[in-house]
């Protein structure tokens, strides 16, 4: 699913605590815990209170266990960085936040009233009730887009309703911020997120369309509307692609009570190319508020799939596939550039290197200003043993080597979205370390050699190797002893 890099030795990394478990009553950054209300793919949520926070509260922490996907990590850093930057009714309230250094967790507002899911026991949906429902998630939708954020993860389980009637969208782990760097892409090759409600770009590795959401949105209620998933649930990267090709059976084919205007607007969602679907969230709910103004066209007629010419013509011929675009904001400045540093954390520190790599930083952060700093770790994957994803301390890898990158770069003093720290898992680090310069655009790449050893001799340093390979400049820093 994704890489791992790290660097630095374990003598050097913070005196890590065996993680403190949420158990009843245990009291974590001021927070008092009380029942567990949940346990997602990727994390766990409890029920807290605190004497200067009034009013229900939710605690959410990662899960950090034996064999847990590394992307559980990285998708609560971006929570972590998400969800404080988001206001309205349509998020959950940000109260406070836990640093990976001694527990990372997030406590937000609890909304009382539970999620749609309950709702799939009662399925298909009259469409009286439906449309009034999708424009909800809509406006919700369009609330967090003009607040520069794409979701990636609707779905009936992200979505609760307030007493007071709006929709608010939970679990911003997957989710995309234009203004931020975005861990997950640059972490994973794979695509994240929920089989059913994934877009086609989405599949294809594009994280910041916001039709994206209108894609899912629209799955939700085909799925509301008949009482079946438009593509299923498939669990492979094939299956996922299928909907590129290959478009359901129309709503009406499954529900005859679904009216025109409602399969209208359900399979303008569903459209391959995002150009086909509604422009805004806030026009899709205007669609979903006044079904007498949606303009029918063929869609709303349609009672049965495309047949297998068009399949096999959207399949296979070049000028009939969709042409997925990472989406920019127009006038723009260009991005700024990104710097890489690589941190051999596995071996003895040596204070010279990694004073000299910082020197190697400034001078480099001078030149570009604006520049971003990305911290890799390559935390080493056995080749035929299995891998075990705890020390024998009982605490995650993962999660060492990442505060240890933290540590390191904090003399750097940068700014939060200035500086990313990311732990790339993998067998062979050169490799590691060029495919993630490759994928992510690295400008510069600055890496440590450690002094001349017969095993390097042998078996080649892991710093000529990249600067040989890497499809960037590359620093090579030696330390200097005076």
């Amino acid at each position: 699913m994704g890489f791992g890099l790290i660097g630095g030795s374990a003598s050097r990394q913070p005196d890590l605590m065996h993680r403190l478990r949420l158990t009843e009553g245990a009291v974590i950054g001021g927070f008092v815990v009380g029942p567990r209300l949940h346990r997602g793919g990727m994390a766990l949520i409890h029920a807290v209170t605190h004497p200067d926070h009034p009013g229900p509260l939710v605690m959410k922490v990662p899960a950090l266990f034996e064999g847990e996907d590394p992307a559980a990590i990285v998708s609560f850093e971006m929570e972590q960085m998400i969800l404080p930057r988001l206001h309205g009714p349509h998020a959950p309230r940000f109260i406070a936040n836990g640093d990976f250094s001694a527990q990372p967790f997030i406590v937000m507002e609890r909304i009382p009233a539970g999620s749609l899911l309950p709702r799939l026991a009662h399925l298909p949906m009259a469409a009286e009730e439906l449309a009034p429902l999708g424009a909800l998630v809509a406006t919700a939708l369009e609330a967090i887009h003009r607040q520069h954020v794409v979701h990636l993860d609707v779905k009936p389980s992200n979505i609760l309703l307030r007493e007071s009637g709006e929709a608010v969208l939970i679990d911003y782990g997957l989710s995309h911020h234009d203004q931020l760097p975005d861990l997950m892409e640059e972490e994973f090759r794979l695509p994240y997120g929920t089989a059913p409600y994934m877009a086609p770009e989405q599949v294809m590795g594009i994280r910041s369309e916001p039709r994206s959401d209108l894609f899912a949105l629209g799955a939700l209620l085909y799925f509301f509307a008949t009482g079946t998933r438009p593509f299923g649930d498939p669990q492979k990267l094939s299956g996922l692609k299928r909907r590129i090709w290959r478009d359901p059976p129309p709503p009406r084919a499954l529900n005859p009570d679904v009216p025109k205007a409602l399969q209208e607007t359900i399979l303008r969602c569903l459209e391959v190319d995002p150009e086909r679907r509604h422009p805004s969230a806030a026009q899709l709910a205007f669609d979903l508020r006044n079904p007498d103004q949606v303009v029918l066209t063929p869609r709303a007629e349609k009672l049965e799939a495309d047949g297998w010419r068009a399949t096999l013509r959207r399949r296979f011929n070049p000028e009939a596939r969709p042409v997925f675009r990472r989406r920019l904001d127009e006038g723009a400045p260009p991005p700024a550039p990104i710097l890489a540093v690589a941190l051999d954390l596995a071996e003895a520190p040596d204070p010279l290197l990694d004073d000299a790599l910082r020197v190697t930083l400034r001078g480099l952060l001078a030149i570009h200003a604006g520049a971003r700093i990305a911290c890799l770790h390559v935390l080493r994957q056995n080749r035929l043993a299995p891998d075990t994803s705890l020390n024998p301390e009982g605490q995650n890898k993962h999660v060492n080597r990442l505060v240890a990158l933290r540590t390191w770069a904090a003399p750097l003093g940068l700014p939060e979205g200035r500086v990313t720290f990311h732990v790339l898992e993998a067998i062979d680090a050169a490799a590691a370390l060029t495919e993630y310069a490759k994928a992510n655009g690295i400008d510069h790449l600055v890496l440590g050699a450690r002094p001349v050893s017969i095993k390097r001799r042998l078996l080649g340093s892991v710093s000529a190797e990249v600067a040989m390979l890497a499809p960037c400049t590359v620093t090579v820093v030696r330390p200097y002893a005076g």
